[in-house]
């Protein structure tokens, strides 16, 4: 029972579905901000107009339970979990879901590739080049 008051993060990357248009996620972030804030889960959503990566954060019942959805949702394909596990503090606390694009197509592409502490380094390293809007 302990486990599922500590922090818990996920970093996945997916693919926009060729039927969803690029619209979408516009949708998606905003219905994400509100779910977000009812479950006391923070992250990061970054979009390069092809693939997704996000990092959530949250206890970690609510945090599964959002991949769950995520994964299911058919606006996304190919989800890959590149992370997942016990996070010591939220890096996106003051987000209940931050926002921000890449220009470059293959930064995604290269974390999807990654996985563990590897793809958690290179997230965090892509995040000092972004411009990251609340």
């Amino acid at each position: 029972m302990q486990l599922n008051r500590k922090l818990f993060e996920v970093l996945y990357v997916s693919t926009i579905a060729p039927s969803a248009p690029v619209s979408v996620v516009a949708d998606i972030a905003a219905r994400a901000r509100a779910w977000n804030l009812q479950q006391d889960i923070t992250g990061l959503l970054i979009f390069d107009g092809m693939r997704f990566c996000q990092q959530i954060e949250g206890l970690q019942k609510p945090v599964l339970s959002l991949i769950e959805r995520i994964a299911a949702d058919d606006r996304h394909l190919n989800v890959t979990i590149f992370h997942h596990g016990e996070l010591k503090e939220r890096r996106f606390k003051s987000w209940s879901l931050a926002f921000t694009n890449v220009e470059d197509t293959e930064v995604l592409a290269r974390l999807e590739k990654l996985d563990g502490q590897p793809g958690v380094q290179a997230f965090v390293e892509l995040l000092a080049t972004l411009e990251i809007d609340g």
